[in-house]
């Protein structure tokens, strides 16, 4: 299965999916207001790997920011996880957060009350390297 790679936009985050190492990054801002158009690839993506996972896949989520209709997208991509875990695979998540954003920090909070998937919630300030 081919890796999908989107470069992040100001108002689409970068994707990166890769079923050869079942690590997955989305990382920038959600805010586009075709957000239905943007996720479908990456829901297709992610249903066709769910039919023949890697044993562990890793997630790191790193999103400054995205608006109700991605939040909404976002939350499919979850449960395209959650499928994952539910077939006895393991699907690990890092949910990095800045260290001013309370709101960023809640919502990673509430999917992951949402699934059953761990998540480990990552603080970070502008003023660190890198994180990801």
């Amino acid at each position: 299965m081919e890796a999908l790679n989107i470069s992040a936009t100001d108002q689409t985050p970068k994707i990166v999916l890769d079923a050869n190492t079942g690590v997955f990054e989305i990382a920038g801002k959600a805010i586009s207001n075709n957000a239905d158009v943007f996720f479908k690839p990456i829901l297709n993506w992610l249903s066709d790997y769910s039919k023949n996972p890697k044993q562990e896949t890793n997630v790191t989520i790193k999103l400054d920011y995205f608006n109700i209709s991605s939040s909404k997208r976002i939350l499919f991509i979850f449960y395209k996880l959650n499928e994952i875990v539910e077939n006895g695979n393991q699907v690990n998540i890092k949910w990095f957060y800045h260290e001013d954003e309370d709101d960023m920090y809640e919502v990673g909070k509430d999917f992951a009350y949402m699934v059953k998937i761990p998540f480990e919630f990552i603080e970070y300030s502008y003023f660190e390297k890198e994180v990801i």
